[in-house]
């Protein structure tokens, strides 16, 4: 049954994987939006620390949902860099207006999920102890997510081109 529990993640995460890789076509991109995983997870974590709360079944469907959002942002990020580079745009203004471009959908998408949760952080009624940790993992999660997204994506997106991998077209 342990093993079930650890498999599982693994074998989503390669479907997820291979998604992303029919979308964009390329292993380097489709690892690319991947790394937002890790990104979302570090805020997640955190958050649940600084607040005491523990991992329950309510905080794992907020990673649930955190990682989703966390994929659909670099999805979009990706999408937006691909197109700009099939339109012939420099590398360096790619990953400037591509990001400058895409500040806002990305924002009000994590903005308008934290803010939908915000009265579920201060809920004190009943079956508040259930809502409170899926509401802290997803805040926590969306406010590293989407500030990593928007700063360490478009980096690691330049390194890789300028190492040569080879971008997908639209």
């Amino acid at each position: 049954m342990l093993l079930i529990f650890f498999l599982l993640p693994i074998l989503f995460l390669f479907l997820i994987f291979l998604l992303l890789l029919s979308t964009f076509r390329s292993m380097a991109q489709a690892g690319l939006v991947l790394v937002n995983i890790p990104l979302a997870l570090i805020g997640g974590i955190m958050a649940l620390w600084a607040s005491g709360e523990y991992l329950s079944v309510p905080a794992t469907i907020g990673f649930i949902t955190l990682l989703g959002v966390a994929v659909l942002n670099g999805v979009v990020l990706v999408t937006t860099f691909n197109q700009l580079v099939a339109e012939g745009v420099p590398i360096e203004e790619v990953v400037r207006d591509g990001a400058a471009r895409r500040l806002r959908p990305v924002l009000m998408t994590a903005a308008s999920t934290a803010l939908g949760l915000s009265p579920l952080l201060v809920a004190s009624g009943p079956g508040a102890e259930l809502q409170r940790p899926l509401a802290i993992v997803v805040t926590g999660g969306l406010v590293s997510a989407t500030a990593l997204t928007l700063i360490l994506l478009p980096i690691l997106y330049r390194w890789l081109s300028l190492r040569g991998c080879r971008e997908a077209t639209p």
